[in-house]
This record gives C-alpha cells, structure tokens and sequence, in this order.
C-alpha cells in the first residue's frame, strides 16, 4: 500500500458516508428549504443560466486551442492543486522555481471571467447569489456546476484557461520584486488532497516531493515574517499542507490588489477589517489571562495580535478554543469596501483584497474582471455591499444548518467528510 493510499485509507472518506433514513432526509430537505427562504438563498438556477452556461462551454479545447496564442503558455510548467478531500471545486494551482537569487512563485487562479462576464446572464446570477454556499453534505454553487466543478476547475490532465499571478520574491526579505498578472492557459500535473501533500513532503522518492518541499520552505518563512510583522494567527498548530495554501493565496492576493492600488491606481473589491477599540482589546485579553493554565507574555501586551500569538503557541491544548472565541467576540466583521481604507486589521495588511477563489466568490470574480478590463463596474459599491451581506447570511445559514444536525443526532463535521446516503429504515437503525 502506497503512502498516499495509507493516508486516504484513514480518512473520513475511507469509512464511506454516514447512513440515513428516508424520514430523516425529508427532515433535512425541509429543514435547507425553510433556510433557503430565511436568507433569500436560490437553490436552483433559472433555465436560461444553465441554457447559457452550457453553450459558451460546448468545446472547451476548441475554445483553447483558438486563444492560445493570445495568452501565455504554461502547459509545460511544473503545476499542481492541493485541496481538502471533499473539494468539488480548484480554482487555484501552483508552481515554483527556486533561482540564483530570487523565488518565483506562480498562483494559477481559474479565468472564470473568460466565461462569466456582465454581458451574461451568469454574471447575474453570480451577483445575485454572491457567493458558494457549503453546508455539510449539500453545495450550492454560486456558478452554474457545469463551470464551477468541471471547465473551470483546475482538474489534472486537462488545458484550463487560468489567471496567473507570477511573483518574484527577494531570497532574503521575501518582498515583491517583481509582480505580473496574465491571462494563460495550463495544465496541472496532479491533485492533491491536504493528506496526500503531507505524505509527499514526508517522502523523498515521490512525485512533487521536492517542488513540495521548496514551497512549504517558503511558506513557513511567509508565515513566520506575518506574525512577526503582527499578523493574527488564530490556528498555531496548522499542517503543513495548509500553511503552503494559506501563505500563497495571502500573497497572490496582496500582490494583486496592492498592483490594482498603486501601479493603476483603480478601485477595487477590497477586504477592510476594522480594529477592535482599546477597550475591546483589553477586555479580550484580561479574559484571556484569566483562563486557568494560560499567561499572557509580558513583553507582548504593546500588541494585542502578538499577545494572542504568544499565547496561544504557549498555552494548553484544551483552552484553545476559549482564546479563540475571546478574540472573535471583540472583532467588528470584515466586509467589502471600494477603498482600501483602514485596512486589514487581523492581517496588520494595509491593503488587502481577495483574487484566488473566483469560482466560489462574488469579490474575486469582480477583482479579476477589474484587471482584466482596468475598469470598474459603475455599481462597485453596491456590490461591496451586497457581497458582504451575502457572505454575512451564508455563514448565518451554515451555522443553523449544522445545529440542526446535531439536534437531530449527526455529526455536521462526519456529514461535511463523508457526505451521506439513503437506506432503509432497518439499515439506518442498525449505525445510528
């Protein structure tokens, strides 16, 4: 058995999915229904759409074949996905070279607007759903599926048209040397779960090992110089796996909306997250300091996001969560502005927007039309706000589906892994 094979054999998807009685998936349906209206989220999408979708989409390699030339050709780059295993949709692949004195680091993101734009009725309807709703076990796409898990998604072994953020990154500093973004087509090598690209750092002799090993390197010092520079990071304990994505589309992401600002000095979809007030911040961490177990480092309290940083590498495991929540309580929402202003607080990013997830975000779809074009939609600020709102009821929705879930005696997280299957009622007794 291969390590790869061994670490999917421990998986959740490894133990297949959890049973149900029809009675008790009726009781869901009606349940997503009930949520559905609640937060004015469309289930299903208008004819037209999905009559629309598959036309623009009806030979892909034709399509490919007929722009290649119009676009830089990256079929032959060293490319690949890491995602959770549950994923049904790759909007972002990477490459990386390492050079005599520079990295280059390539963020591959799906060009969803080579087939959604605002002359099309999927334009529309991006915007009016705003973003791609996960509940456990149920998707609701904000892309007709045809786009969001098959000609868009970065699949292996096919040409895909992406937008590629190609970074030179200084070996000593990792600043921006160099920054280019381009429409190109490629071709990615393998997909690989977050599992599988733990194992392939693990194993010298398999495939993407060393490319693998070059990124997560270049990862770790990126998230080391963020929390230095007091970016919050929340989860300390993170994998391996996670920390080269995270990283990655932190930097493709600043890369691109730090271009937009100041070498085009356009408007974009921008992520603003206002500070707590002192006031807050105190609060927060005098609850913190009173956790049984836990200290505050006392050359930290200057900085509230570094004493949380400090605290929670140094304290117990099981208090965690309850650091976690101190925070979250004191921090105002994050939402979409037209203006970078104020920036990014939990990042301690002065400007920060978001590019690499076009297929399952209204933000990023409107980023990429931005520059793309160099132009901005004339009702930017109307769709700052309504991506906020909609982001604002999705996680509302998530929540009070997962509730349920437990209400009704399954496990939303064993349900998110391993999704779920119909049986009769004697077989649903039998593992419930």
């Amino acid at each position: 058995m291969s390590n790869d094979a061994q670490a999917e054999a421990g998986t959740a998807e490894g133990q297949g999915p959890v049973e149900i009685s029809d009675d008790l998936a009726r009781h869901l349906e009606n349940k997503r229904e009930e949520l559905f209206e609640k937060f004015e989220i469309r289930d299903e999408f208008p004819a037209e759409v999905l009559e629309e979708a598959k036309e623009l989409t009806g030979d892909v390699q034709a399509d490919i074949d007929d722009e290649i030339d119009e676009r830089t050709d990256l079929r032959d780059l060293t490319t690949w996905t890491t995602d959770p295993i549950d994923a049904q949709d790759f909007d972002d692949a990477l490459s990386i070279e390492e050079r005599d004195d520079e990295y280059v680091l390539w963020v591959h993101i799906a060009d969803v607007t080579h087939y959604v734009n605002p002359e099309t009725a999927m334009w529309d309807e991006a915007v009016e759903r705003s973003n791609t709703v996960y509940l456990p076990g149920y998707t609701i796409h904000m892309l007709p599926p045809i786009l969001a898990e098959s000609v868009c998604s970065l699949v292996p072994d096919e040409e895909r048209f992406a937008h590629t953020v190609e970074m030179h990154l200084d070996k000593e500093h990792l600043g921006y040397e160099n920054i280019e973004i381009y429409k190109s087509v490629i071709e990615s090598d393998e997909r690989l779960t977050y599992s599988q690209a733990e194992n392939r750092l693990d194993d010298p002799d398999a495939p993407l090992h060393e490319e693998n090993k070059l990124v997560h390197e270049l990862a770790d010092r990126m998230h080391e110089q963020r929390k230095e520079d007091g970016s919050l990071v929340l989860n300390p304990s993170r994998d391996r796996a996670h920390t080269i994505i995270e990283e990655c589309m932190l930097k493709a992401n600043k890369a691109v909306t730090h271009t937009l600002m100041w070498e085009r000095g356009v408007e974009a979809m921008y992520r603003v997250h206002p500070q707590p007030s002192p006031d807050e911040w105190s609060e927060a961490l005098r609850e913190i300091q009173d956790l049984d177990g836990v200290s505050i480092p006392g050359d930290s309290w200057d900085d509230p996001r570094k004493a949380v940083n400090a605290t929670l590498e140094e304290a117990p495991g099981r208090q965690l969560d309850k650091i976690q929540w101190a925070v979250m309580k004191v921090m105002p929402r994050a939402k979409y502005m037209n203006d970078p202003f104020g920036g990014h607080h939990a990042l301690n990013f002065e400007i920060y927007g978001h590019f690499t997830s076009p297929i399952r975000r209204l933000s990023d779809l409107i980023n990429h039309w931005i520059v793309y074009q160099n132009d901005v939609p004339e009702n930017l600020i109307e769709l700052c706000d309504r991506a906020s709102d909609k982001q604002k009821d999705a996680e509302q929705c998530e929540r009070e589906y997962k509730q349920f879930l437990q209400e009704v005696g399954l496990d939303p997280m064993a349900v998110n892994n391993r999704g779920i299957e119909v049986v009769d009622e004697s077989e649903a007794e039998k593992t419930l």
